[in-house]
């Protein structure tokens, strides 16, 4: 790893630098040649990610050059490795329940704590997570919530709970997305019906699947990013999304804004880990060690709009950001929300009415 000093000098260099000269490069890694060079590095994550000032910092500070592949939700993701899609890739980034669903089926790499540096900057709550306990397999990358983002102008009075979708179908028919996610769009019912995000009650299940039912016929589209250019042109009035993807939209337009459902939500983490067929070890520590850099950190927090898991990462955010309610919810909201866990076969359930739900 580079030095702190060089790390600062590759910050103060991105302004002069160019897309095609930092190494970022978008597309089907699969077809790439060197995919086991140890000066190229591959990645599959989530579309937001792939920041090019971030990638750029680290190839200017390790010379190593990042490829990126996006994918726009896990199960996506899942089903690319599972299929043998992901041979190429040496880092990857799954949500909380989907690093253990990875870990379960042996897709994951133990990680070496020997060779990484500054976990101890992490908030003692991400130290340890329930999903991967002493985060043997996982790092924490950022966290948020799920929510509702509207516009302001045309919904006078803000959305308080998911049931407001009912409520105002007729307002909202056809001008309103849902995520493209199973266990985000059945939890977020669920909740609202009184019951656990995780249900592994079959009724319970039904009973979500057929107020999605009743909702259909006004949903534009199960989407995970393309509601954000769609909201920002007035195509919609109201999606479902996560805070990530909310805070940015809301700074280019201040009319809309997000909301967390007063019955709860889903609180999630996106992790990083290294798969088992990760063709660049070295790459894909360097990489990890790079993020947990504290001045890695606050830049990902502030360019991306993304609450950090690192403690001094944090401290190094302007006050307008750590008192950012969307980013940083406060407490009494956070403990009505849920982690996304593995349900193992009951997922079989969650699987049937989402296919019955998003094919009629």
């Amino acid at each position: 790893m580079a030095n702190r000093r060089q790390f600062l000098q590759a910050l103060t260099a991105l302004s002069s630098l160019s897309l095609a000269s930092c190494g970022w490069t978008l597309g089907n890694v699969n077809s790439a040649p060197n995919v086991g060079s140890s000066d190229q590095l591959y990645i599959y994550t989530w579309t937001q990610y792939a920041d090019q000032e971030l990638l750029a910092a680290f190839t200017k500070q390790t010379g190593i050059k990042v490829l990126v592949d996006v994918y726009d939700s896990n199960e996506v993701m899942l089903a690319k490795l599972l299929a043998g899609g992901g041979a190429a890739y040496s880092l990857i980034y799954p949500s909380d329940y989907m690093v253990q669903k990875m870990e379960e089926q042996g897709l994951l790499t133990q990680l070496n704590d020997q060779r990484l540096i500054g976990t101890d900057k992490l908030f003692p709550q991400f130290q340890n997570p329930s999903y991967d306990p002493n985060n043997r397999y996982s790092i924490p990358f950022n966290w948020g919530t799920t929510g509702l983002i509207y516009n302001s102008e045309i919904l006078k009075d803000a959305p308080e709970d998911w049931d407001y979708l009912w409520q105002n179908q007729g307002i909202l028919n056809k001008r309103m997305t849902l995520l493209n996610d199973i266990r985000e769009v059945m939890g977020a019912v669920l909740r609202m019906l009184g019951y656990s995000y995780n249900s592994t009650d079959e009724n319970q299940i039904k009973q979500a699947y057929e107020k999605l039912l009743e909702l259909k016929p006004a949903i534009a589209a199960f989407n995970t990013d393309a509601w954000q250019n769609q909201m920002l042109a007035g195509d919609l009035t109201l999606a479902m999304c996560y805070s990530v993807d909310a805070i940015k939209v809301t700074q280019e337009n201040p009319q809309l804004k997000y909301v967390i459902p007063r019955s709860g939500s889903s609180i999630w983490t996106d992790a990083i880990v290294i798969p088992k067929t990760a063709p660049n070890i070295d790459g894909a520590y360097a990489w990890i060690n790079f993020l947990l850099q504290p001045e890695v950190a606050a830049m990902i927090s502030e360019r991306m709009n993304i609450a950090t898991p690192n403690s001094a990462g944090f401290e190094k955010l302007p006050n307008h950001i750590q008192n950012n309610p969307n980013l940083f919810p406060p407490a009494t909201l956070l403990e009505k929300c849920e982690r996304i866990t593995p349900l193992g076969d009951v997922e079989y359930i969650y699987e049937r009415y989402w296919t019955q739900l998003t094919s009629n």
